[in-house]
């Protein structure tokens, strides 16, 4: 059975925990790409409210086995206190049973997030990601699989320990990494994670080869890309589909299906240019009744009106097969629903996103509006959902306007709308498809 792609299709915090979470119910392994402890999954269970950073949504499922794959960039000490807290609340230690660590990914250590802290443009997390990255390519990082290596290495260490140190110097931190601090750090990592570090390239090929259903579940969303998002407003990785089966260790031809995920309007956390931004009545009401606020840093996150040029770059860069629409529901009690079509640059109109950062911010949103649609209580919104799937009703569940909302976003963008999502429960998502 071909491999799941499931990708942001904004700027990230389109609700890809939910979805994973659901479509891993018939799926034997999730496995995460790229990115680190900047991202943030959310799945709600009843009156659960489970929040991930590192480890795939598809922890919920007993059965499914969960892949850090070898794109990321993983914080130890992050996964450690995640996996507690799971063991805390659920009794279960996937450790050594289900949760498997690529050799091929990057260790985050206490000199990333030292660097990343200085950070005052982009508005990282500040959680070390792109200075592990940037070791990456610099090709002096550390990864997963090295470690016994290195460990075994006194000039290594040395030479990292002195190389750290000078960079931390350079960048006017006052603090140092001293050889023997590093050491207790790696020798705990190994220590604490040895049992999950294999390769999971020739896992996931194999599940594939077997017929298993695998899900590559990505982080962050398309416009935070480092090469097709809004640069330098970035994040440090490939966030879209040519890096979903390269960052996992397999060939793209595993491939057929790619869900987008997108709101029904758009949200943006950290700097940079959002041109349907609203800062006003209606602005407030999508935060407020959206809960948008980032699972990770807790910041309050930007809210606009959906803008289609968005999704249609993100469109041409991944191929989305399909669309998951959520946090419909957040649009009901709105007059008007507005959509951008179109932006206004500089006197002229464009239909496609500006690659510079200072032309994007200088974008006024060309509008098409169309009627908005009653507020139902979040119990009301997952009857519905329940009704609608139990019946098979799919999009004519919906208020007509909501209908109208949904086709004419398929319309703009050219692909189909696969699932609603009406509410944060698992549940409150109407399957179209």
């Amino acid at each position: 059975m071909p491999a799941t792609v499931v990708l942001g299709a904004q700027w990230g915090d389109e609700g890809k925990g939910k979805l994973v979470d659901r479509l891993a119910e018939e799926a034997t392994l999730v496995a995460r790409f790229q990115g680190g402890n900047n991202a943030g999954h959310t799945v709600v269970l009843g009156e659960r409210v489970l929040k991930f950073h590192l480890l795939p949504s598809g922890i919920t499922r007993s059965d499914c086995r969960l892949v850090l794959g070898d794109g990321m960039v993983i914080d130890p000490w992050v996964l450690d206190n995640e996996l507690n807290g799971w063991s805390s609340e659920t009794g279960e230690e996937v450790r050594g049973a289900r949760l498997y660590v690529s050799e091929r990914a990057h260790v985050i250590l206490r000199y990333h997030r030292l660097l990343d802290g200085l950070d005052t443009k982009i508005g990282t997390t500040g959680r070390g990601i792109g200075p592990t990255y940037a070791d990456k390519i610099n090709r002096v990082g550390l990864r997963f699989g090295d470690l016994s290596e290195v460990l075994a290495d006194r000039e290594a260490l040395e030479a990292i320990a002195s190389r750290m140190s000078s960079s931390l110097a350079a960048a006017g931190i006052d603090e140092r990494i001293g050889e023997r601090d590093l050491e207790a750090d790696l020798r705990w990592v190994l220590d604490t994670f040895g049992m999950c570090i294999t390769n999971t390239g020739v896992m996931i090929d194999h599940a594939l080869g077997l017929g298993e259903r695998v899900i590559l579940e990505g982080a962050q969303g398309c416009l935070l890309d480092i090469d097709q998002g809004t640069y330098p407003f970035v994040t440090s990785s490939v966030t879209s589909r040519g890096n979903a089966t390269h960052g996992a260790g397999i060939h793209p031809g595993h491939v057929d299906e790619v869900i987008g995920i997108t709101k029904a309007y758009i949200t943006r956390v950290g700097h940079g240019a959002m041109p349907t931004e609203l800062n006003d009545d209606v602005g407030e009401h999508l935060g407020t009744v959206g809960h948008e606020f980032g699972t990770t840093t807790g910041r309050k996150r930007r809210c606009g009106w959906f803008d289609a040029v968005v999704m249609r770059h993100a469109q041409r860069v991944n191929g989305f097969t399909s669309l998951a629409l959520t946090k419909l529901d957040v649009l009901g009690g709105l007059d008007v629903l507005r959509i951008c079509v179109g932006y206004r640059l500089d006197g002229q109109e464009i239909t496609e996103l500006p690659s510079s950062a200072s032309a994007l911010a200088r974008c006024e949103p060309v509008y098409l509006d169309m009627p908005g649609f009653p507020a139902m209580s979040t119990g009301e919104w997952l009857g519905l959902a329940t009704k609608a799937n139990a019946e098979g009703l799919g999009l004519s569940a919906l208020p007509s306007a909501a209908q109208a909302y949904v086709q004419r976003l398929e319309a703009l963008l050219g692909v189909p709308v696969s699932s609603v999502g009406v509410g944060p429960d698992r549940d409150a998502t109407i399957d179209l498809a």
